[in-house]
């Protein structure tokens, strides 16, 4: 029994205080460990969502998930068909990697069941960096991937094999054509280290990485690239975009069908969060042991060098944690947007994204009449997205 003395009364809040503690303490000590939600039998030691599950059910939830936006990819029939061709970007990372593990399976038990498949997987990765050292360590990796998964053809290119392509504007980018005695690994660092802004240098990166996956999937006869992006990958990229003024591309930067390049873009993990990737990455050994992790980018500690790409990255990561639904509803509500096929003139010639009139501009070259007058100002316009005519008069 408690006396409520005037001693008592003054000391009440630390008294409580550590009534609670003890209490609090005793319960999770003796806490005993919840049953998956899903299948009733094992210890739960994973979350969907808020649902508490074992690792079994949830690497079964990130499969299922995956496996369903391949739908269009089934064995159909008894009458025999060419597989087709897919590319897939591999970049040793958690998403690319799992998305690669998911599909080996996948195509394993369609042969299991049917004795043929309804797809084929081109692996490719592309080297970012130039130096020696991290040229060899990527074919180490690759070579470490190919015994991993021996099922699928494996390529590997560099960065600088994009500036063989002749759909880009180098003029534009103030790179000059190369010549047959030039290096073009050493061409492309020495243009990138030229760029000043880390913003402008990620997207010119990011323009001519996409652009050569496009060229390597026409070039070995794919149908479609499948990229790795999650939910929060998506998410980042949607507003990345809108703040470099290329919001207008979102629908076929976002969407799972034919791209502005005639090749298709799906994504398959698009309804999985990074975090969920991140745990069934911890639950395949043989696979984490493969994997590069991220390191993002500290913005207090080097402001100036951190980008667009970084601010998003940090945001959407930490807000997945408690608030996962945010991060989907960036992607679904972006995923309602639609082009106007009336609008697409012409290609721009740097991302090559199609350059789409906007009817509410408020220059009078694009209200008074569809042709727009003879000043260079207007050819840079019809000539360049508006994310790209920013990135152009920057560069210059």
């Amino acid at each position: 029994m408690i006396i409520l003395t005037k001693d008592f009364l003054l000391s009440a809040p630390l008294k409580v205080l550590s009534i609670h503690q003890g209490t609090t303490d005793m319960v999770d000590s003796e806490k005993i460990p919840s049953t998956c939600k899903r299948c009733n039998k094992s210890t739960a030691n994973q979350k969907i969502r808020s649902e508490d599950v074992c690792g079994t059910c949830f690497a079964f939830y990130v499969t299922t998930k995956t496996i369903k936006r391949m739908e269009g990819y089934r064995v159909r029939g008894s009458k025999l068909q060419a597989p087709k061709k897919l590319l897939l970007p591999l970049s040793y990372g958690p998403c690319s990697s799992s998305l690669l593990q998911i599909l080996d399976n996948h195509l394993q038990g369609q042969y299991d069941r049917m004795k043929r498949v309804a797809y084929e997987l081109v692996v490719v990765h592309i080297d970012l960096f130039v130096t020696v050292e991290d040229r060899e360590f990527s074919t180490r990796k690759l070579e470490q991937f190919k015994s991993r998964f021996p099922r699928h053809q494996f390529i590997s290119f560099g960065l600088e094999e994009s500036l063989h392509l002749e759909e880009i504007d180098w003029a534009a980018l103030g790179i000059v054509q190369l010549s047959l005695n030039e290096n073009p690994t050493e061409k492309l660092w020495q243009y990138l280290t030229s760029v000043r802004s880390p913003t402008d240098r990620a997207d010119i990166i990011s323009i001519l990485l996409t652009r050569l996956l496009v060229h390597i999937g026409k070039k070995n006869s794919c149908s479609s690239i499948l990229f790795g992006d999650s939910t929060t990958k998506l998410a980042e990229k949607t507003l990345t975009e809108i703040a470099k003024g290329r919001g207008i591309t979102l629908p076929w930067q976002i969407y799972d069908g034919t791209s502005a390049y005639g090749i298709g873009f799906n994504y398959p993990m698009r309804d999985l969060l990074k975090k969920e990737i991140l745990a069934f990455c911890s639950l395949t050994s043989s696979l984490e042991s493969l994997i590069i992790f991220d390191q993002v980018a500290s913005i207090s500690a080097h402001p100036k060098s951190v980008t667009i790409n970084d601010l998003m990255l940090q945001y959407f990561q930490s807000t997945e944690e408690d608030y996962p639904s945010i991060v989907a509803n960036v992607v679904r509500t972006v995923s309602k947007l639609s082009v106007v096929a009336d609008n697409i003139k012409i290609s721009c010639g740097i991302c090559g994204f199609p350059c789409i009139k906007n009817e509410n501009s408020s220059q009078p070259s694009h209200q008074a009449s569809d042709i727009d007058p003879p000043t260079d100002k207007s050819d840079s316009e019809k000539k360049f997205c508006d994310g790209c005519l920013k990135l152009v008069t920057v560069i210059k």
